[in-house]
């Protein structure tokens, strides 16, 4: 009986001091450690919104963005293009009251925000494994990985390119050509048939073609024969990008991303969902055999790694990721607005129409011919400056680190807003908020007074490894389109971007299609 009563005893005083050391850890990481981390910044000078226990400035950040999104939407064209006060209005309303490096918090996590020019170029181009992905994304496995927020961490990036060259990447795109090509002449004749039904003039909402041409040139590109399975991998991914969307601005609250919210079961499942489709395509690759594609590609360069099964299948899953992003929906959005801009500005519409009929004089691109589009290319790059994918590069101090005068303790976020740095009038010049494809005249060294401030696909080391696969395809796509139809807004346009991860038009692209 002693013998018992000692053992209850003792489970009693274990369970007492689990359960304060339980509280002393959530002390310290709910309370502590942010005061903390937030005391480091404020003795440099460093202020910003207060934050309110356990939320930080979610509720702020929640109260700002209806009072500028949900205005009532209006078909009146666009006469200027300010995404920043549209979708970050909680930012612009600190950047006036604090500056330009302040510091806020989602939850517990602190958050250094830095549009510093001199700062953000040595962030940029920080090639230190310490200064890396964020860790609560890295917690929840990095469900979408590539650019924008959501941004593969040192170690993986590192490894991603030994493993993956840029070069061969590079000789796979331009093999891709007629592959581009063929599924945008899909397009194109399904655009002929709806001009031809509606008797010589089309309105099309332009989002669907843009997505399926782009799905079905990632498809065939990533997958080759078993492209089919490709289409359902990709329609998982965008399924998942809208579920992380939705809750973008809560995944610092403490212990959310662990609750079975139904966001987060919706995200949960489609991961799982994603992965197995990804792996099932792979295990029915190395049954087949050898294919000339980019799963092919990402297979040989893990096959020649060290890394663990596990690790391999992160690795693949992780670069399909990478690849939908940047061949999939950044191209489709990027496509949509381009055209949307072009439909805009006749005058731009026909000069780079000009100029591609008189490069193809009715042949196929080829990648000599897309270089000497320089007027389409400045277009692009217009487009990609007003409307970037790359919304806000995203980065965890893990270690104690230091950005010219500016020092980041170790477990603080760093946070570089590229929208407002697209469209900066001291950067770019008063006509910053306005369409302008000459400005890139001269390339983007002659664009801007701080040329690596122009990072739609991120920059330095850390660049996207997708972006030429989709400089590629917007280039053989804008071109076919702008040598097959004239277009302009049609009175159904509403324009409205929102943020999902990249910057979409809320309620689609509307355009009059004519056949030339």
């Amino acid at each position: 009986m002693e013998l018992l009563h000692f053992d209850a005893k003792m489970f009693m005083s274990l369970a007492v001091l689990g359960v304060i050391g339980l509280l002393v850890h959530l002390y310290n990481g709910l309370v502590v450690k942010p005061k903390r981390l937030r005391s480091l910044l404020t003795k440099q000078g460093i202020s910003g919104p207060p934050p309110a226990f356990l939320l930080g400035n979610i509720m702020d950040i929640q109260k700002a963005r209806p009072s500028s999104i949900a205005k009532a939407p209006t078909s009146e064209p666009p006469t200027t293009h300010n995404c920043a006060a549209v979708l970050f209005p909680f930012f612009e309303k600190w950047r006036k009251q604090y500056g330009e490096v302040f510091a806020f918090a989602l939850g517990n996590t602190q958050i250094l925000y830095v549009n510093k020019p001199d700062a953000v170029k040595e962030i940029t181009t920080c090639t230190s494994w310490d200064l890396g992905k964020p860790s609560y994304q890295y917690k929840e496995r990095g469900p979408l990985l590539g650019h924008g927020i959501l941004t593969s961490n040192g170690a993986s990036w590192a490894h991603q390119r030994k493993i993956i060259a840029p070069e061969l990447y590079m000789q796979k795109v331009k093999g891709m050509i007629n592959l581009i090509t063929e599924s945008t002449i899909t397009m194109v004749n399904s655009w002929n048939s709806r001009v031809e039904a509606e008797g010589g003039v089309a309105d099309i909402k332009i989002d669907h073609s843009m997505r399926s041409f782009s799905g079905d040139v990632i498809s065939r590109a990533c997958f080759g024969s078993n492209y089919l399975k490709g289409e359902e991998i990709f329609q998982k991914l965008t399924d998942l990008q809208e579920a992380m969307a939705r809750k973008i601005f809560l995944t610092g609250i403490p212990g959310f991303r662990h609750l079975p919210t139904k966001s987060n079961r919706e995200a949960w499942a489609l991961e799982k969902e994603a992965a197995t489709l990804i792996l099932q395509v792979v295990k029915e690759r190395q049954a087949a055999g050898y294919e000339k594609d980019l799963l092919q590609m990402i297979l040989e360069g893990a096959k020649n790694s060290n890394l663990s099964q596990e690790a391999t299948d992160r690795f693949i899953v992780d670069n399909c990721k990478n690849i939908y992003l940047a061949g999939y929906e950044t191209t489709a959005i990027t496509a949509t607005w381009c055209l949307m801009l072009l439909a805009l500005n006749q005058e731009w519409q026909e000069r780079v129409r000009e100029e591609v009929l008189q490069v193809l004089q009715g042949r196929i691109p080829d990648a000599d011919m897309l270089l000497k589009m320089k007027q389409l290319t400045m277009v692009i790059h217009e487009s990609l400056r007003l409307y970037p994918p790359n919304t806000v590069v995203s980065r965890e101090a893990l270690k104690d680190l230091k950005f010219g005068d500016i020092h980041v303790p170790k477990g603080v976020n760093v946070w570089t807003n590229v929208v407002t740095l697209h469209t900066d009038p001291e950067l770019w010049g008063p006509d910053a908020y306005t369409f302008n494809p000459n400005r890139f005249a001269n390339g983007i060294s002659g664009a801007c007074k701080l040329p690596f401030l122009y990072m739609p696909f991120g920059i330095g080391p850390r660049v996207c490894l997708g972006q030429n696969f989709a400089m590629v395809e917007l280039k053989v796509l804008i071109a076919l389109i702008l040598s097959n139809f004239s277009f302009s807004l049609s009175a159904n346009y509403i324009h409205k971007p929102c943020l999902k991860l990249v910057i979409e038009p809320e309620h689609g692209v509307d355009l009059l299609v004519k056949k030339l």
